[in-house]
């Protein structure tokens, strides 16, 4: 799921993505109940739900709880703070790449379930921009695109044509919450992951 700011003339962009290691609405719920922006579902999948009350409660009774929330609100920090710096100085492409991969690791599979307009949304440039980006990462083998989607078929070659701040962002959760990835074998095995959690 996606974080979507839209301004008063309804262009939106993309403010943070959300996967099996998110809390949806967790900083809004915490201090005002109210939504930060707008949230778009970007692909299928499970979640759960728990009441604010219930929330509060467990947060605060349970230490171990409670370090998981504030390191999902770090690394969720990290990244919105990163992505100021990527927006400000990368290209259009190398942001491209970025989004791409961020929902790769949010995904099973190497499907990605996007169109060219919901790209340029989440990016904040024009459809034609976002369809010129995406016909060379095809003509360069990183991806394949179908109707509403793209397949990953080169992964590095996605990686090495991003900026740093994909990799920036993810040493961060890995180090803060390391069930993120699936690629990753986490220090504690014993341990389920996690999955979407919706505060509401």
């Amino acid at each position: 799921m996606s974080l979507v700011a839209v301004l008063k003339d309804g262009r939106s962009a993309e403010m943070a993505v959300y996967g099996c290691e998110g809390v949806l609405g967790l900083i809004g719920a915490i201090a005002t109940r109210k939504a930060l922006g707008r949230y778009i579902v970007q692909a299928s999948g499970t979640a759960s739900r728990i009441e604010l009350d219930r929330l509060h409660e467990v947060i605060n009774s349970r230490p171990r709880v409670r370090q998981l929330v504030l390191h999902f609100t770090e690394a969720m920090m990290a990244r919105v703070l990163q992505n100021v710096v990527c927006n400000a100085i990368h290209s259009v492409e190398a942001r491209c790449c970025r989004w791409i991969l961020s929902m790769h690791d949010r995904l099973e599979g190497d499907t990605v379930p996007l169109t060219h307009e919901f790209l340029s949304e989440m990016l904040g440039v024009q459809r034609s921009t976002v369809s010129s980006i995406t016909r060379a990462l095809q003509g360069s083998g990183f991806i394949r695109q179908g109707r509403g989607v793209i397949r990953v078929t080169d992964r590095a070659g996605l990686e090495a044509t991003s900026c740093e701040c994909y990799g920036t962002v993810r040493r961060s959760f890995e180090r803060l919450l390391p069930y993120t990835y699936s690629d990753v074998t986490p220090a504690d095995p014993r341990q389920p992951p996690h999955r979407l959690l919706l505060p509401g």
